[in-house]
């Protein structure tokens, strides 16, 4: 039988969180200990919490006054309402706590019945209940009452480097396996953003979130986790860090963030997942063939889409040097803007980036354009004479612009950067230049 202890300061949230089981048919209460059990199985949350109060100490100094205790008998031993309830109470009693409020709830709503016991752990004189080395004293209890209730040995499962790691089902425990996924992933795994560590989570069907805000005046940083479908939906409420470990905090992660930057960096693995990339992209003819490549030689890629199936993310997963980076990291050709570009804009001009344009293609534009007429100086007039423009075919051209002079060459969106500038010719250069310095020597002062 594996024991899991929690202390706390919310004794309402512990009451409530088994009290909504219950009332969804999805567990029983089975006894109590000085707290009031009408016999029917149900949980009145407000009157259990109410109960608990009498018992809580008007002055203590123990920051968290509650326990809440799961004990988890092996998969495959079936035990009746009565063993639970004994079991509960002599558990209880050897820890210590035989005699504090508490109250036994059985949980149903997975496959692998287990008990939940929610108790007050501090007395009416403001004393907490002694729990020195509270975690190998379970440990010991719990292996007398396998004898002594004929079950099977159980252990918790130890999380090593070398466990699998395996897909979110939805008939199973859900919070045992988001946090297991979880911790697998913070040790094996390396990313430097949430949307990386998601990229790598949503492989087992789990999402993460940050939650910011604030709570009477006080911000707070958290982490809340999700268990998803196949296509990314939560499957049910999400799980607080805080119910699944240390190891899920927003510290944790944020601490990850930090060492995986470094760790990237020291050990140069954007290179080696750029070559391998680069490598796919020479022998790839579209998307489906380049994931398959790359899939065949250890890396995932992960495509974020819009609603309208534009691609606006991509993470690159390699499971060799097991690390996560987005494309922009690569470098920009890696970036989501190129791979919308490669596989999903085939035929479509593509505004934040110009490229190269055949001269026929420029010349179908240019009738296009709407601009006002250019104008030249009139060396006759020594004026500015509007010049009309012409068309030869249908490209757009500007007779008689300035030489050297662009900037009322008409403007083709998205083409800027490969305009040609009109023929320059010197010596009509230079005729205009001084025909300018002739007319402004004989303006008379006032005109």
């Amino acid at each position: 039988m594996v024991a899991k202890i929690s202390l706390g300061d919310s004794l309402y949230g512990a009451i409530r969180y088994n009290g909504e089981k219950l009332n969804k048919e999805k567990g029983r209460m089975l006894d109590t200990n000085k707290i009031y059990n009408d016999g029917s199985g149900a949980v009145d949350i407000r009157r259990v919490y109410e109960d608990f109060m009498r018992w809580m100490p008007a002055n203590t100094k123990t920051m968290k006054p509650m326990m809440h205790i799961s004990l988890n008998p092996h998969p495959d031993d079936r035990l009746s309402d009565t063993d639970y309830t004994s079991l509960a109470h002599e558990y209880m009693r050897r820890m210590g706590f035989g005699d504090m409020p508490y109250i036994v709830v059985k949980h149903m709503d997975i496959d692998r019945h287990h008990i939940h016991i929610v108790a007050l752990r501090v007395g009416t004189d403001g004393k907490a209940v002694s729990d020195r080395n509270n975690f190998y004293r379970s440990k010991e209890i719990c292996r007398e009452l396998e004898r002594e209730f004929g079950l099977r040995p159980a252990e918790r499962q130890k999380v090593s480097p070398d466990t699998p790691i395996e897909k979110i089902n939805p008939e199973g425990d859900l919070k045992r396996q988001v946090a297991a996924v979880v911790k697998l992933v913070g040790m094996r795994y390396r990313f430097q953003s949430i949307g990386e560590m998601n990229a790598v989570l949503s492989l087992f069907n789990v999402r993460a979130e940050m939650t910011d805000g604030r709570v009477n005046g006080r911000e707070y940083h958290g982490m809340v986790y999700f268990a998803t479908d196949d296509s990314g939906t939560p499957v049910a409420a999400p799980f607080k860090a805080s119910r699944l470990g240390k190891f899920a905090s927003r510290a944790a992660i944020d601490s990850r963030f930090g060492r995986s930057r470094d760790d990237i960096a020291d050990r140069h693995l954007a290179d080696i997942v750029r070559r391998r990339v680069d490598d796919a992209l020479l022998q790839c003819t579209d998307r489906d063939t380049f994931v398959s490549l790359l899939k065949s030689i250890g890396i995932d890629v992960v495509f974020r889409h819009t609603d309208t199936g534009r691609i606006y993310g991509v993470t690159f997963i390699d499971h060799s040097t097991m690390c996560a980076l987005n494309g922009s990291r690569l470098g920009k050709e890696y970036s989501a803007n190129a791979f919308e570009r490669r596989f999903n804009s085939v035929g479509e001009s593509v505004v934040d980036t110009p490229v190269p344009v055949p001269e026929t293609e420029t010349r179908d534009l240019a009738p296009q354009i709407e601009e006002p007429a250019p104008h030249a100086f009139d060396p006759d007039t020594g004026g500015d004479a509007a010049v009309p423009r012409q068309q030869t075919g249908n490209a757009c051209t500007v007779g008689n612009a300035a030489p050297g002079n662009t900037d009322d060459m008409p403007s083709i969106p998205g083409l800027d950067l490969f305009h040609v500038g009109p023929g320059f010719d010197a010596e009509e250069e230079a005729f205009y230049r001084a025909m300018r310095r002739r007319r402004r020597r004989g303006r008379k002062p006032g005109n």
